[in-house]
């Protein structure tokens, strides 16, 4: 097991996700589909980066348990509906949906995890639902500039536009929303906001990264999508794409720490630092890691 599977914040995400999946009706191809999807093994990160949120504004996790399944579910279906649009074969190494159950059935099932994201994140007050609200937008805006990244006129700035949303959007909301269920202000919110958007960030950067490299063997598609490293290539060389793109990763997560660095030490907040390696520099190849980030080596 990872780290992250081995944190008790993951344990009750999956054994929640489990129980809402087996009290669906047993002859419904729902239920099949949920079954597909969860047998990916996503390692829950949105869900959890909540829940510790949560906990670092010093209230019991649990409180935030719905929450958290809700991120979970919307991020599930996004997944889905990334698929149906890029036309992806593999997902986390498993068939992706519609091309088990065929598009119309995918399509569906993505509309259903959103559908009960929205049940489950309606009791927790205004500022939650907002947040969830304004997240599931901008990965739709945020998908539709990365279907037009193939554009020659797709630049720097039009890829962190499309990455703030598509991806780091759900990891901003996920930091707030369990900033609001601990009963946070609003301005110990944005702080958490900030920083699960720095983590979103830098996320999908290492992943663009890996792309390029050819280092991605769970994940197959047909569409290919104009990322930072391609963008950067246009003008540097093989070496130089890669420090670059290091760089931005390394501003990131230095600005990520920082925002941690405000809360007194708890046992969430170094949760959340182990995970904000784990999902960023610790991902990048050893020899990378070596020559860019010399203290992480």
């Amino acid at each position: 097991m990872t780290e992250i599977e081995n944190l008790e914040e993951y344990q009750i995400i999956k054994a929640s996700m489990d129980e809402l999946v087996a009290s669906m009706d047993d002859g419904s191809n729902m239920k099949k589909m949920m079954l597909h999807i969860c047998s990916s093994g996503g390692k829950s990160i949105r869900p959890i980066i909540l829940m510790l949120c949560t906990e670092i504004c010093e209230a019991d996790s649990r409180k935030s348990i719905n929450a958290a399944l809700a991120i979970e579910l919307i991020h599930s279906a996004s997944l889905i509906h990334d698929d149906v649009l890029d036309d992806g074969v593999l997902r986390r190494g498993v068939e992706s949906a519609h091309k088990k159950y065929g598009i119309p059935a995918a399509i569906l099932c993505g509309d259903f995890l959103i559908s009960k994201a929205i049940s489950l994140i309606s009791s927790y007050g205004t500022d939650s639902v907002l947040e969830f609200g304004r997240a599931g937008m901008y990965m739709a805006e945020g998908e539709t500039i990365d279907i037009s990244s193939a554009d020659n006129e797709f630049r720097k700035k039009n890829y962190f536009d499309c990455i703030s949303k598509k991806t780091a959007s759900l990891f901003a909301a996920s930091a707030a929303i369990g900033a609001y269920v601990a009963g946070a202000d609003r301005d110990l919110a944005l702080k958490l906001r900030d920083f699960g958007e720095c983590v979103g960030n830098a996320y999908q950067i290492v992943d663009d990264l890996l792309e390029y490299l050819d280092r991605l063997e769970d994940k197959q598609s047909t569409y290919e999508s104009v990322t930072l490293p391609l963008i950067l290539r246009r003008s540097l060389g093989h070496e130089e794409t890669i420090r670059a793109t290091v760089e931005e990763v390394n501003f990131y997560v230095t600005r990520a720490k920082k925002i941690l660095d405000e809360f007194s030490p708890s046992d969430a907040k170094d949760k959340l630092l182990m995970i904000t390696d784990l999902i960023t520099l610790d991902m990048l190849p050893a020899n990378i890691l070596e020559a860019n980030c010399p203290n992480k080596s």
